[in-house]
């Protein structure tokens, strides 16, 4: 079998790499930290990642939705009420976006201190 010249162009890389974009991105992570323990309605979310535009939140949203990690609730009430939650292969995905942001924050200063010198050095080089 020839392997192709470009990793990225066998089908199976590109699927994985499209989905590995959208569920690293920053934006999918806090809102699956976010629902990790409870469903919330959506102005909870924007307030729970902040930052956040209505659009972002919403785009986001519908793509977690469309791959069937994300349920939209919305309750008979005037004006409706909407809860978002998890699905189970939200709350799977939960597990390692977890482990990542307690990565994150355990690894936070070192790497503040890092950057710090690296940029100190880059400057002494000048």
């Amino acid at each position: 079998m020839t392997e192709s010249p470009h990793p990225h162009s066998n089908p199976d890389c590109r699927a994985v790499s499209e989905l590995l974009s959208r569920v690293g991105d920053k934006w999918t992570v806090l809102i699956v930290k976010a629902l990790e323990t409870q469903s919330r309605r959506f102005n909870e979310l924007k307030r729970e990642v902040g930052g956040i535009s209505q659009q972002m939140l919403t785009r986001t949203l519908r793509m977690l939705e469309r791959d069937g990690m994300v349920t939209r609730t919305v309750h008979p009430t005037v004006p409706p009420q909407v809860d978002y939650a998890l699905t189970d292969l939200g709350r799977s995905l939960a597990v390692p976006v977890m482990a990542l942001t307690e990565w994150t924050f355990a690894n936070l200063p070192e790497i503040h201190a890092n950057r710090a010198a690296y940029d100190g050095a880059m400057e002494d080089a000048a």
